[in-house]
């Protein structure tokens, strides 16, 4: 069954995995873009408190945790597609309103609405359905880097349009990004045949309260509402201290975040790759938590002239790009096997309202405590963060596995303790409906060929 056509993505499922990761990247440019802008431009908006500011930069995610879930829900009933479709115009529709805003309120209605766009679920589900089991894993990897990669880049381009056209061409250039969006949907994205029902990219009822029973799940979500509540709180704060400590206008931020961006991507990966190999991933999550906290406490209490912050920003970035790509792989590693999309799906939602709760309390901070007190507070949440990390077990090393099942191997009885007794092989359930089983290995002990021959000893093994 291996032959080299089935180890390389098919041009089909290339032109899925790079059109989706673009319309994934494209939506994030549009709600990061604002970040690095929002506190220093923001101010000239009628009725423009710093309480409201934080609130405007954090409104989307209040949106995008509730909605999350359920649009990925109702895409399983009408289609990933119209799902997507209807998300990308809301997106577009809530930019518009907030480029037509001149007042602070005007904004925080078209941030709410963008947030209302919530579409990753269904993208991700969409993603499933057209790529083939063994390539499911790259097609995700390159989502992860375009989200990653369009951080990067809408902490650059952001002050940078927003000083050529400001905040209301900023919103006009996202709403632009949302019909392209759309154009990749309709044109590059390959149809799928049909919607798989699948419990490693969807929310599934019956795995919704293990994963809300598991600590160290439970920590995760923790640890990402954290980081990202951190992230909008120190928005509401750093691009101020750059103008009011650091002297440095407004209109030149941006080559701050491009220095600090760069190194902190180079300088993450030695971190990740010893994490993995040395199976240190826990070590490495509670040294980057710590470094967080003690560039809180140094931008609290040290950081007043324009070198301090640079150097600040670029030591905030490499633990702050350390932990967003290594959680999603902690949360894969933990979750039970047929687990996995339920446990993103709710590490997601705590994703978003931490978004929400950080810009709001970052807001809320500065406008009773200025500067000093929003990195205070940041602080005291990675204080709690690292209580929590501490107390996580290592996660085990393995990797989520789906194969389909032949009838025969559906009927067997003892398949999952069979299995459960090879070595390597660390969790198995069988889901008849969906003639799969779900398999967590360590690929160390075990790889998947044999495992294949293990699951379905016929010669008609095949891949969905």
């Amino acid at each position: 069954m291996h032959d080299t056509h089935n180890e390389r993505m098919s041009g089909s499922e290339t032109r899925a995995a790079g059109g989706l990761a673009l319309v994934f990247a494209f939506r994030m440019l549009g709600m990061f873009m604002v970040l690095p802008v929002l506190a220093t431009y923001g101010m000239d908006l009628a009725g423009a408190t710093p309480a409201l500011i934080g609130l405007a930069i954090g409104a989307y995610g209040l949106t995008q945790a509730v909605l999350q879930i359920p649009f990925g829900v109702i895409s399983d009933r009408i289609g990933r597609r119209p799902v997507i479709y209807l998300g990308l115009v809301i997106f577009a529709l809530g930019s518009l309103l907030a480029a037509q805003a001149d007042s602070i309120w005007g904004v925080i209605a078209g941030r709410i609405l963008q947030g209302a766009g919530a579409i990753s679920a269904a993208v991700m589900a969409l993603l499933s359905d057209l790529t083939r089991e063994q390539h499911r894993t790259k097609a995700m990897a390159m989502i992860g880097m375009s989200i990653g990669l369009s951080f990067a880049v809408a902490m650059v381009i952001g002050p940078l349009l927003t000083s050529a056209f400001g905040l209301s061409g900023l919103f006009l250039a996202t709403a632009g990004l949302a019909v392209v969006g759309i154009a990749l949907i309709a044109f590059v994205v390959p149809s799928a045949h049909s919607a798989l029902q699948h419990r490693e990219s969807g929310v599934a009822r019956q795995a919704l309260g293990p994963t809300l029973r598991n600590p160290d799940l439970l920590r995760l979500d923790l640890s990402i509402f954290i980081l990202h509540a951190i992230l909008m709180a120190s928005f509401v704060a750093l691009p101020l201290a750059f103008v009011e400590r650091g002297g440095l206008p407004k209109e030149e931020h941006w080559w701050v975040y491009l220095t600090a961006l760069l190194i902190s991507f180079f300088a993450m990966v030695p971190f990740i790759i010893y994490g993995e190999k040395k199976r240190k991933m826990k070590r490495v999550l509670v040294g980057a938590v710590t470094v967080l906290l003690l560039i809180e406490v140094f931008f609290w209490q040290w950081a007043d002239n324009l070198r301090g912050l640079v150097t600040g920003t670029v030591i905030f970035f490499t633990a702050f790009n350390l932990l967003e790509a290594s959680l999603p792989s902690l949360v894969s590693k933990v979750s039970p096997a047929g687990g996995k999309g339920t446990a993103m799906g709710v590490y997601s939602t705590s994703q978003f309202l931490g978004a929400a709760l950080g810009g709001i309390i970052g807001g809320w901070l500065y406008q009773h405590g200025g500067l000093g007190m929003v990195f205070l507070g940041c602080a005291v949440l990675c204080g709690i963060w690292l209580v929590s990390a501490l107390g996580m077990n290592e996660p085990p090393y393995v990797t989520s596995l789906r194969m389909p099942l032949t009838p025969e191997a559906v009927r067997e009885a003892g398949l999952t303790e069979r299995l459960m007794a090879v070595p390597g092989v660390t969790d198995a359930v069988v889901v008849a409906e969906e003639a799969a089983i779900y398999i967590k290995l360590d690929t160390k002990i075990l790889d998947r060929a044999t495992l294949e021959r293990l699951v379905n000893p016929a010669p008609t093994a095949c891949e969905a």
